[in-house]
């Protein structure tokens, strides 16, 4: 892989982005893999199936789709290594497994609703979480806001670039596969514990490096941000990330909090139901408008330390 693909693909989707044209002609990747999992799943996922079934038929649903999107790729890299500037392409392909302008503009368009109205905030946060939005109150979407930019922050930007950095395009493209099933079947109820368990446990695996690099740069971005607290961010990550049902996502959420002088977590709801949920931090939980924004300022310095980063790493593969 040319070391230039990974920072130049950080900066060309930051300032660029997934083509609409482009969605609205194809499509985007994660769709692809959403009616793949979809197609196993109605094949596989029978109700017929015992609980032991349903694990080994979730384990086959994820390893062949991971076998579809390793084969596409490694061909798809081995012709684009015969081109002259084949890994220019490699590298555009490459942005459509990063998320950091759409995740941004989400984001603050929340902030930008609620400004208006907290119904137009609910509308709008409901777009990027699960959640109840007619639960929230300002506090509640301002906080889920930035709960949802802190966690993406790992699994939308650093981890599909490390895996990138790691193995070129088949590496992010099989992260992105792996975080897809997991978003999709790797849930904890009657219809998924067992089919997705394959999935979920290997999301823990391949997130569980990146999460923990993503406090570690969320704490170096502090040191930009007026007001943020590199101190306070790597204190409150290691104290509270533990707390986090998931072994990686309360590592980014807690730098978050402890950075921005925020509690962020707590109880939320879920179709009707309360699910209790530990809080990150000790500090201010009454968020608005103007609290997205300060989040916000601290992910764009925490994408700028991880393009220095990238290039860094590149010109020293480059030199070696």
């Amino acid at each position: 892989m040319d070391p230039l693909i990974a920072p130049l693909a950080l900066l060309v989707e930051r300032y660029a982005g997934y083509p609409t044209a482009v969605l609205n002609h194809i499509g985007h990747p994660v769709m692809w893999f959403g009616r793949l999992i979809d197609h196993l799943e109605t094949r596989l996922n029978t109700p017929d199936r015992s609980a032991r079934q349903r694990r080994h038929a979730g384990i086959v649903a994820l390893a062949s789709l991971l076998l579809a999107v390793l084969v596409f790729t490694v061909g798809l890299r081995t012709i684009l290594s015969w081109l002259p500037l084949g890994w220019v392409v490699e590298m555009l392909l490459a942005t459509a497994f990063l998320a950091q302008k759409e995740l941004g503009r989400a984001v603050a368009a929340v902030s930008d609703a609620l400004r208006r109205s907290l119904a137009e905030g609910r509308a709008e946060v409901s777009q990027i979480v699960g959640r109840d939005p007619d639960a929230l109150d300002e506090a509640g979407v301002a906080r889920a806001a930035v709960e949802t930019l802190a966690e993406s922050t790992s699994d939308g930007v650093v981890a599909p670039w490390f895996w990138l950095v790691l193995f070129g395009l088949p590496g992010i493209a099989l992260y992105k596969a792996i975080n897809t099933a997991d978003s999709m079947i790797g849930h904890r109820n009657a219809r998924y514990a067992d089919y997705g368990w394959a999935a979920a446990r290997l999301d823990d695996w391949v997130n569980w490096l990146p999460a923990r690099l993503s406090a570690m740069l969320i704490t170096a971005a502090c040191f930009f941000v007026p007001g943020a607290s590199p101190g306070a961010a790597w204190a409150t990550a290691s104290r509270d990330a533990r707390k986090h049902d998931s072994p990686n996502a309360g590592w980014p959420e807690a730098a978050f909090a402890g950075a921005l002088g925020f509690q962020l977590g707590g109880p939320r709801a879920y179709d009707g139901e309360v699910v209790d949920l530990p809080a990150f931090g000790s500090g201010k939980s009454a968020l608005g408008p103007s609290d997205i924004l300060r989040a916000l300022s601290l992910y764009g310095a925490t994408l700028t330390i991880v393009f220095w980063l990238s290039l860094i790493i590149a010109l020293m593969v480059w030199a070696a």
